[in-house]
């Protein structure tokens, strides 16, 4: 087992007007990232935007961001609720990177964001894991309120800035009656 520090990850993505055919598509990527220190979650928030995208383009640039604005080298279990992303860089990719960045099917789509990702990850040691989206996780649905909120005023955090977890988990509870059984003050099990 590793001595790195470790880190969890919840990203999402978000592009709005997907069905708009001919017109700019905007979108969005949140990140909330949580460390353990202290007997206390340390999080953190990264958010970004691009004027015209996919949902596919903004889950490779949720991973391909946050584990770059890590400062140091990591463990890091990252959680998306976008299939295209955790198999794409946990089974795919090493299958492409075989076969010189080519599969079976023809071109590979956004290879240069997986081609990226792929100069980042070995600095890390990463874990993937999808988890099903708008299905009550809160860690997942914020997420998902920072991409669509970034896809929406085409903003970017510029790295990590301080989190407003804890803040909109407060309010869902407090004014929707929701998330009251999440125990936001237990320990990761990181397999140590």
């Amino acid at each position: 087992m590793s001595d790195r520090p470790f880190v969890q990850i919840h990203a999402d993505e978000s592009c709005l007007g997907n069905q708009n055919k001919g017109r700019a598509r905007p979108g969005g990527a949140g990140a909330l990232v949580e460390t353990w220190r202290g007997g206390q979650w340390i999080r953190r928030d990264l958010f970004l935007s691009e004027p015209d995208t996919t949902n596919n383009r903004m889950a490779i640039r949720s991973a391909l961001d946050t584990l770059g604005a890590l400062t140091r080298p990591c463990r890091v279990l990252f959680v998306s609720d976008s299939t295209y992303l955790v198999k794409g860089a946990s089974e795919w990719m090493p299958g492409w990177k075989r076969r010189g960045w080519k599969r079976k099917a023809g071109p590979i789509e956004n290879l240069e964001l997986w081609q990226a990702l792929d100069r980042i990850l070995p600095r890390h040691e990463v874990e993937w894991r999808w988890v099903k989206g708008h299905a009550g996780h809160p860690r997942n649905e914020y997420a998902n309120d920072l991409a669509v909120e970034a896809a929406k005023s085409q903003a970017a955090s510029g790295g990590l800035v301080e989190s407003g977890f804890q803040r909109w988990l407060d309010e869902q509870r407090e004014s929707k009656g929701r998330y009251l059984d999440f125990m936001e003050f237990t320990a990761p099990d990181t397999g140590a």
